[in-house]
């Protein structure tokens, strides 16, 4: 039992070094961007040398990853508790993407973080195969319910992610219009916007199968 309380005590030290040294990384990722920060602001920030970040991670791209992973999880998480108990397929669609489209809209430095844009630009960045692929499939895990509501409306696989992959690029374009203000340039509002495409693409769908039920 002491054996076993002392693991349990080291485990939990060790799991609090780790947060706080990923709420240390993700202060200095969101000032200098990926490119610009390093284990060492990283540990001063934090509080430690850079030599005892090691014991934990091995470069400021597995933090970078671990951060935009805890990210991905708290997204999926709200996209999950928008659609539990929902039945019907068209509400499911429609609370999943406006789920995902609003986590965004409430945290925009989230935004920032899944697309690398801290300091760095919209341009074509990644972490390493391994960690990319893990972290595309956690995206995809909260995409995922907007392509399971699809076909049961009657879509096809291909035409359901093909809905999905529509539905994440109309959000982002629209949260980049909202989080730079242009948006308001035409006098409108993203999450309307975003509703309204929501519809209309449910809309859709719902002829389509009544078509294919009468044919």
């Amino acid at each position: 039992m002491a054996e076993q309380r002392r693991q349990g005590r080291s485990q939990a030290v060790k799991e609090l070094k780790r947060g706080l040294i990923l709420n240390a990384a993700r202060k200095v990722f969101e000032t200098e961007g990926l490119d610009g920060a390093s284990l060492r602001a990283i540990a001063a920030e934090a509080g430690y040398t850079p030599a005892a970040l090691y014991f934990h991670f091995d470069s400021k791209e597995a933090i970078y990853a671990e951060v935009l992973q805890t990210s991905l999880v708290s997204l999926s998480a709200t996209v999950d508790q928008a659609i539990a108990n929902l039945v019907d397929p068209a509400v499911r669609l429609r609370a999943a993407a406006m789920a995902f489209f609003g986590f965004y809209a409430e945290n925009p430095r989230d935004l920032d973080l899944g697309f690398y844009l801290f300091r760095g630009g919209m341009r074509p960045r990644g972490l390493g195969l391994e960690r990319d692929e893990q972290l595309n499939a956690g995206l995809a895990a909260a995409l995922k319910p907007i392509t399971n509501a699809a076909m049961a409306m009657g879509a096809t696989p291909e035409e359901a992610d093909l809905l999905m992959v529509d539905a994440f690029a109309h959000a982002a374009g629209l949260l980049l219009l909202a989080h730079t203000g242009r948006i308001r340039m035409f006098g409108a509002s993203a999450s309307e916007l975003m509703a309204r495409y929501t519809d209309e693409s449910i809309e859709r769908l719902k002829r389509k199968s009544d078509a294919n039920d009468q044919s």
